[in-house]
């Protein structure tokens, strides 16, 4: 019987599909302006390597990322970036019924409607030894149960266990502290920090859905109970080294989060918008106590068809808000949390050529109407002979000279006394080979 039930394996196996895809790629980008001590520039290898394997109703897929930093090749290890690693972002197996899936393994999911920062996109922490501007997110393993109705979807996701967020060290240009405070060198420690067990699970409900009318809606409703994506920070302080060391710490929460999309001729209307209760009210960020919060983002999209032949063009606005549901000088604000997009205004567009290279210009005007703060960005992507893709990039940055806000305390603002004093600008190039 055993022989027989081996021969019924290797013959599904065989039988199924194997698929591989991936790239390998340069990145590199120029600082224009820079604060003394830091890099003028970063140059990094990228690869990333996905399997999938499907047979019938079960699929399993595994993805690996790795990056080499120029600088970490360096022998002096203060001009080290530490932004080289291989990281494991997928890893599971699921299996399909006629109207359920059950899911395991590690892997990366996606919420959200908005354009320049999803709120609601709690699951995934990030990876700040990427792109310090726009950094990736990494694998979380957790177990999943959908079910699939005529409309839609609910689904009962339990995560394993939280993730720590790793960060470059000093040299990089966003790392997210400055080199010292009162005279004392600061360094970041990666270990989260929890008076409960990191292997805890958070769990998440989530139904979604769409409506089929004159003006289409796309729903999406999360309940969350467990680790919260926000992390507090602690600081310890040794006189003796002397040093400041940074960490963060995970604590619990309660959360409830929804996003939304609806249709109207050919504007696109988008809500995002999350209420959290903190459990643990002992939880403090670096002096100031973590309380419950909320944050909202409000969206349009307008597209223009046919414009210049093929092309289409969207015009974006969005509106991000984010605060505390009581103010006391005791409770953390979104400066003690690193909170960007606080109370800010996107202004932008999207040019989609439509051509056969899937060409598309991303632009536009990020505002803090409260701290004084503006970035603006600018993205051209394209494919080259089907294989070979090409991103150009350019930043500017003008952080608070007023308030610690996250670019502030990055050290954006270049000592150099002929530049503007506030002004931090970048170009970068990506160039990859897919497979």
């Amino acid at each position: 019987m055993r022989p027989l039930l081996g021969l019924v394996l290797l013959s599904s196996l065989l039988y199924g599909e194997v698929a591989y895809k991936g790239y390998v790629g340069a990145d590199t980008q120029a600082y224009l302006t820079k604060p003394d001590g830091k890099h003028p520039a970063n140059f990094t290898l990228q690869q990333q390597l996905e399997l999938s394997y499907n047979v019938g109703d079960f699929e399993s897929a595994i993805s690996l990322y790795a990056q080499e930093d120029s600088y970490d090749l360096s022998r002096d290890h203060a001009e080290r970036n530490e932004r080289t690693f291989v990281r494991l972002d997928e890893l599971y197996a699921k299996y399909y019924f006629e109207n359920d899936m059950i899911f395991g393994g590690r892997n990366i999911r996606f919420w959200g409607a908005l354009e320049v920062n999803n709120i609601v996109d709690t699951f995934n922490t990030k990876d700040f030894r990427t792109d310090g501007l726009d950094p990736q997110k990494q694998g979380a393993w957790n177990l999943a149960y959908t079910h699939y109705t005529d409309s839609g979807e609910i689904s009962l996701v339990v995560k394993l266990y939280e993730e720590q967020q790793k960060m470059a060290a000093y040299p990089y240009a966003y790392y997210f502290f400055p080199k010292e405070a009162e005279g004392m060198p600061i360094t970041y420690d990666a270990t989260l920090q929890s008076k409960e067990n990191l292997y805890r699970p958070t769990l998440y409900l989530n139904w979604s859905g769409s409506t089929e009318s004159d003006y289409p809606i796309d729903y999406a409703f999360i309940g969350q109970y467990g680790f919260d994506s926000q992390r507090a920070f602690q600081q310890a302080v040794d006189y003796i080294t002397p040093l400041v060391t940074l960490s963060e710490e995970a604590y619990l929460v309660a959360k409830v989060m929804s996003y939304n999309t609806m249709v109207v001729g050919s504007t696109l209307l988008k809500v995002e918008a999350l209420a959290t209760n903190v459990i643990d009210k002992n939880v403090s960020s670096i002096g100031k106590v973590i309380d419950d919060y909320y944050q909202v983002g409000l969206g349009v999209e307008h597209t223009l068809t046919g414009v210049n032949g093929d092309a289409d063009l969207g015009l974006i606005a969005e509106y991000y808000y984010y605060d505390t549901f009581k103010h006391s000088n005791n409770i953390a604000t979104d400066l003690n949390l690193f909170q960007v997009f606080q109370n800010d205004l996107f202004v932008g567009f999207r040019y989609t050529f439509n051509d056969a290279s899937d060409s598309s210009i991303v632009a536009g005007a990020i505002i803090d109407m409260e701290y004084n703060e503006q970035s603006y960005s600018f993205k051209y992507e394209t494919r080259m002979f089907d294989v070979l893709s090409v991103k150009a990039d350019y930043a500017y940055i003008n952080p608070s000279t007023t308030d610690p806000t996250a670019y502030a305390l990055m050290g954006l603002n270049p000592n150099d006394p002929t530049a503007d004093p506030s002004a931090h600008q970048r170009i970068g190039l990506n160039l990859a080979y897919h497979f």
